[in-house]
């Protein structure tokens, strides 16, 4: 196996060249249209010969290439189904609010096979929470027994999400794979850190975020509960002094600065792997990388087409991989 991963890892290295990087990212920032960004991306080999010069269609053209790489790598494609947890979790949200309001919204949902908008609808409408997947069917039944009692969508949301997170450490920590384990432990603590300071600045309750906040072993999760219940006062010290500074520095310039550092978190926790060649954790942090640029490539894209300015842009931009 050790020998399968060195000649993976050897490929990887090769295609790490290709990756976008910080560089790339500052010039399309800097570009006066999006037309100019998928001139430039095109002429890097992106898209292929269906995707034309549609947007959309290039990203996931990029996102196919990406799995398909993977699968020609010889890594089992469950390696990477703990990534696909938070779109089943979001299909379960929109499946709950579209049975329990009757409006339909079939573009909100992702095509999952055996789990997409027909699927989880059928299973909703009929109550059959014992057949949804393992993990999902305590959080799926008190979501939509809450939403039938408050009607409130945000009740909702709360649940599903927490579940989501919950799954997904669950998952990482069976997975064996500390590559895994770092990017999603980052992940849910940054989850956290989001709904702490969403609580705070609005006022929610202590309650509200026992209910909501996802366990993690980053900080205690209590405390950090408590002191979001008392307000951005109490809970900007309570980061810095638990090692996020930097999140409490991107929140005083602004939520997009703060987005942006939540998800270079997650690009920190992956970049050790540029330098570990004997096992798969290169490759999947490789994969990771490319998932980061065409998001950010997204971001890009759809802020030039709204008219943002280039220093909007560049602050929302995320950190590449190389």
């Amino acid at each position: 196996m050790t020998n399968n991963y060195v000649y993976a890892v050897a490929r990887i290295r090769v295609r790490e060249n290709s990756l976008l990087s910080d560089a790339d990212i500052s010039q399309m920032a800097g570009m006066a249209s999006a037309d100019a960004v998928l001139d430039y991306l095109i002429a890097r080999g992106w898209g292929n010969a269906e995707s034309g010069r549609d947007p959309d269609a290039v990203l996931q053209a990029e996102e196919t290439k990406n799995m398909a790489l993977m699968e020609e790598l010889g890594i089992d494609k469950k390696v990477f189904d703990i990534f696909d947890i938070p779109r089943r979790y979001h299909n379960l949200k929109a499946g709950i609010k579209e049975v329990l309001t009757s409006d339909t919204h079939d573009r909100i949902f992702y095509d999952i096979p055996g789990f997409g908008r027909k699927e989880v609808t059928t299973l909703l409408s009929e109550k059959r929470f014992a057949d949804l997947p393992e993990g999902m069917q305590a959080p799926a039944e008190e979501a939509f027994d809450r939403m039938v009692a408050t009607r409130d969508g945000q009740i909702c949301d709360t649940i599903v999400d927490r579940a989501c997170l919950v799954a997904m450490g669950e998952a990482a920590g069976k997975a064996g794979t500390p590559v895994i384990r770092d990017y999603i432990r980052s992940t849910i603590a940054t989850a956290d850190i989001r709904i702490a300071v969403r609580a705070a600045k609005i006022g929610k309750s202590l309650s509200f975020l026992n209910e909501a906040l996802a366990p993690t072993d980053a900080f205690p999760v209590q405390e950090l509960a408590q002191e979001a219940a008392r307000g951005t006062e109490a809970l900007y010290p309570y980061l810095q002094d638990h090692g996020y500074a930097d999140a409490v520095e991107a929140l005083k310039v602004s939520p997009s600065s703060f987005e942006r550092w939540c998800d270079n978190c997650q690009i920190e926790a992956i970049k050790p792997q540029k330098t570990n060649p004997f096992t798969s954790g290169p490759i999947v942090a490789f994969y990771l990388a490319r998932e980061n640029e065409i998001k950010t490539v997204r971001i890009i894209l759809t802020a030039k087409a709204n008219g943002f300015s280039e220093d909007a842009i560049r602050e929302r931009v995320r950190e590449m991989y190389v």
